[in-house]
């Protein structure tokens, strides 16, 4: 028997921002289920699939001490939206870098749950944001803290860069925490090139493209620090960023 499962409305949450005529064509989206056992170490690197439509949804479950590093680049034109499920055990780690690159019409969307079950886990979740013309980033993110997870240390930090005023930016970091004696912060911020920082690099010679491809691309490797193929992610986010200018 087929099981229908019915198109969400922008009445969920994780859905407030979505192009809901993109999503149907790649609705219902099956989670990718990963388990790390205890001690145990895990990678994963999430790039562009081509100019088609596609929607990812990772649910990883860390044990104990496992440690798990995972790395998103979503680009346009198509629609693209990657949806991050996380349990952590004691002490395990967790680190998420991300960057959405839009500079058509496109919506760009990652939404990530991380639940601290357990004392002593960390997580770190870094995501950049550059678009153009008419793009639609979303980043949603939700840290829980459950009672009884002492010493969680989770960190969010989010930022988005409008190359044009048409686009929109949307960020809603979120913390839930039910434990004492935690190390939790989140810090978004949306805006635009810095007009000082280009001067500079335009009176030392480079000409005002060069000059904002250096900015951005020193921008979105903050994603990427650390990554066992940082440099593959670099040089396929500037590629990227080579269409949007």
């Amino acid at each position: 028997m087929t099981v229908a499962f019915p198109l969400p409305t922008r009445k969920d949450e994780d859905f407030r921002y979505t192009d809901l005529a993109a999503l149907a064509g790649v609705w219902p989206v099956a989670a990718e289920e990963i388990s790390v056992p205890a001690g145990g170490q895990g990678s994963l690197v999430l790039t562009p699939e081509g100019a088609v439509p596609t929607a990812r949804h990772i649910v990883l479950t860390l044990a104990d001490e496992a440690r798990f590093d995972m790395r998103v680049l979503t680009v346009g034109p198509a629609f693209g939206r990657v949806t991050i499920d996380v349990r952590l055990g004691r002490a395990a780690s967790f680190t998420l870098g991300a960057a959405q690159l839009g500079g058509h019409g496109e919506t760009l969307e990652l939404i990530t749950e991380v639940t601290h079950t357990a004392p002593d886990a960390i997580s770190r979740q870094v995501v950049r944001t550059v678009l153009g013309n008419k793009a639609v980033g979303s980043y949603l993110g939700r840290v829980a803290v459950e009672r009884g997870a002492i010493g969680t240390d989770a960190v969010q930090s989010v930022r988005a860069m409008l190359l044009d005023r048409t686009a929109t930016a949307n960020a809603r970091p979120e913390l839930e925490i039910y434990a004492d004696d935690v190390k939790c912060a989140h810090g978004c911020a949306v805006g635009e090139l810095d007009a000082t920082g280009l001067f500079y690099l335009q009176s030392r010679g480079l000409s005002p493209a060069e000059a904002k491809r250096l900015m951005l691309q020193a921008f979105v490797a903050e994603a990427f620090v650390g990554a066992p193929d940082e440099d593959t992610l670099n040089a396929a986010a500037l590629a990227a960023l080579g269409a949007l200018l």
